[in-house]
């Protein structure tokens, strides 16, 4: 069998250059080691829920931290927030949208189906980046999750 390694952080992102710069500022902040990337709705919850491509993961190895954008292709994420929170062997993970949509229709929705966090995107990548730095080390380094019972 072969040890699948294990992944801090999932992030849940289609577009290209949030992508890039998201990944720049959790290097940056010694937090990329172990970062999954999730181009749509769809593959994150193959990979949270260990189905299709991933189905050799163990669903008890579940990230420390989903970043998640809404609008993604496939499935959006209001519904991948919805499947990850009502599910007893996800629920505990936390989840910070991380979204360029200020609507306060999805601020409300997210809140409603259990979102941890709701992050506007800041426009210039200063802003940005220490955005992504303060949120990794508070859910990596300085959060206490509930332990698991098998």
């Amino acid at each position: 069998m072969n040890v699948l390694p294990i992944i801090e952080i999932l992030l849940v992102e289609d577009s290209p250059e949030d992508l890039e710069l998201t990944c720049r500022a959790l290097k940056n902040a010694n937090l990329g080691n172990h970062i999954h990337i999730a181009r749509d709705g769809a593959e994150a919850l193959d990979f949270i829920f260990c189905e299709g491509p991933y189905a050799e993961r163990r669903i008890e190895d579940t990230p420390k931290l989903i970043l998640l954008d809404l609008k993604l292709p496939k499935v959006d994420g209001l519904e991948v927030l919805q499947r990850i929170k009502s599910d007893p062997r996800t629920k505990h993970i936390p989840v910070v949208v991380l979204t360029s949509s200020k609507e306060q229709a999805d601020i409300v929705k997210s809140y409603a189906l259990g979102v941890n966090s709701y992050i506007v995107k800041p426009v210039n990548f200063e802003g940005f980046s220490a955005a992504v730095q303060e949120l990794g080390m508070y859910w990596l380094l300085l959060n206490q999750p509930p332990k698991l019972e098998n």
